[in-house]
């Protein structure tokens, strides 16, 4: 990381693809909203299907999908319109990525982990980073 502070709007400042590289072949939003609603219309449905206790592989693969995907969106609304509310919607999100990366670690699959203070304060250029890798592997999971 450089001297400098990042800007997590922009992505300066951090070891992580800018927004611009890491969502280069992303759907459009619309697209993208409706996919993740339905990822989570699926989740909501595994949820309640579930008995309590530790997710199963598969379970945990879609749910890190599906984590990834409402960040990676979160961050594109914002980086569209950078207003406080949408900010504060792609820092949540991306929080939520993040700890669930911690207690996941093998599933994570850029250079720096969740806790590296690479991202430090926010988790947005995570994100970025961890969606171009899934990007580059080809969507696993989806």
């Amino acid at each position: 990381m450089s001297d400098t502070p990042g800007n997590p709007d922009t992505g300066e400042g951090f070891d992580a693809p800018l927004p611009a590289q890491a969502y280069a072949t992303a759907p459009d939003l619309y697209r993208e909203m409706r996919e993740v609603m339905e990822l989570g219309a699926a989740r909501d449905a595994r949820r309640s299907a579930m008995a309590t206790g530790p997710l199963t592989p598969r379970a945990a693969a879609a749910e890190r999908v599906y984590l990834l995907r409402r960040a990676a969106l979160m961050d594109r609304m914002s980086v569209e319109d950078p207003g406080p509310g949408a900010r504060g919607a792609a820092a949540r999100a991306a929080l939520h990525l993040a700890r669930f990366d911690r207690e996941h670690p093998a599933m994570t699959a850029g250079p720096h982990g969740p806790l590296s203070t690479e991202f430090h304060p926010g988790q947005r250029p995570y994100v970025r980073q961890e969606y171009a890798a899934w990007i580059a592997a080809g969507q696993p999971g989806t």
